[in-house]
């Protein structure tokens, strides 16, 4: 029987990284409005703790914990202290991701191995820290974030369309072993949203014109489209969903 509390979240802890702002944070209210407690991250503690505040003051249940992705030491340790200091994880949601922009043969390796390390070793190190810990449970929900560029690339986006694809297929991988073990691993891909990351983009006239042209919905996607999906992925109506990765683009991944 389908109703309100097959999508419902109560009595769950979810940890997103890199959600001090923009698609993470976003993902982390929409999962605290279906009734999750949430542990917010980022490495900024500073802005991760005004974060928090800003969340609480909204009456949802929230922590933060700071720690880098891209340091194994750094992830094992701060997953370990969430679980002993504030319960176990039942939903991680992989987001942080940073991107740089630059033709293939001009682009600097220092910048291939930043994108790389946060966009694909963070997302292994975070997911294997806590599928450690939830295997032994036999539950838990994980969903890393892609992009329509695990599909599709553009100019100047080598690297991060190389990173997005490793994740997706890293998704499928990482659910192939975990789903015997009653895990969920599942993925979003996003399509353009309004963020900090892309306001250069938004302010760009040509570039509007084209995602407009290049997009059904004839508009960009707005953070907010992003976390009901988030809420499906991590709640029980996904129950027989695993290894797939949702595309929430306004269709752009559907045409040419």
């Amino acid at each position: 029987m389908i109703d309100a509390s097959t999508f419902r979240l109560d009595g769950r802890l979810a940890l997103v990284t890199g959600s001090s702002t923009g698609i993470g944070l976003a993902i982390a209210r929409g999962l605290a409005q279906a009734g999750a407690a949430v542990v917010l991250n980022a490495r900024d503690g500073e802005r991760l703790a005004r974060t928090a505040a800003e969340l609480a003051a909204e009456g949802y249940t929230v922590h933060h914990r700071a720690f880098d992705v891209t340091d194994a030491a750094s992830v094992e340790a701060g997953v370990a202290a969430i679980e002993a200091e504030i319960g176990p994880i039942d939903i991680l949601v992989n987001n942080a991701g940073t991107t740089r922009r630059g033709a293939f043969h001009e682009q600097p390796v220092a910048e291939w191995q930043l994108i790389l390390r946060t966009n694909i070793d963070g997302l292994f190190m975070v997911g294997q820290a806590v599928a450690r810990r939830m295997v032994p449970r036999g539950r838990g929900h994980i969903i890393n974030i892609c992009s329509v560029m695990s599909e599709l690339g553009r100019p100047g986006t080598a690297a991060y369309t190389a990173s997005k694809g490793a994740a997706k297929m890293l998704t499928k991988g990482m659910a192939i072993d975990l789903a015997p073990h009653g895990l969920h691993v599942n993925a979003i891909g996003p399509g353009y949203f309004r963020t900090e990351l892309t306001a250069g983009l938004a302010a760009d006239a040509t570039f509007n014109a084209w995602l407009m042209n290049r997009t059904p919905q004839k508009r960009w996607g707005e953070v907010d489209d992003l976390a009901p999906v988030a809420v499906f992925l991590a709640s029980d109506a996904s129950r027989y969903v695993n290894g797939h990765v949702l595309y929430v683009d306004g269709g752009v991944t559907a045409t040419l």
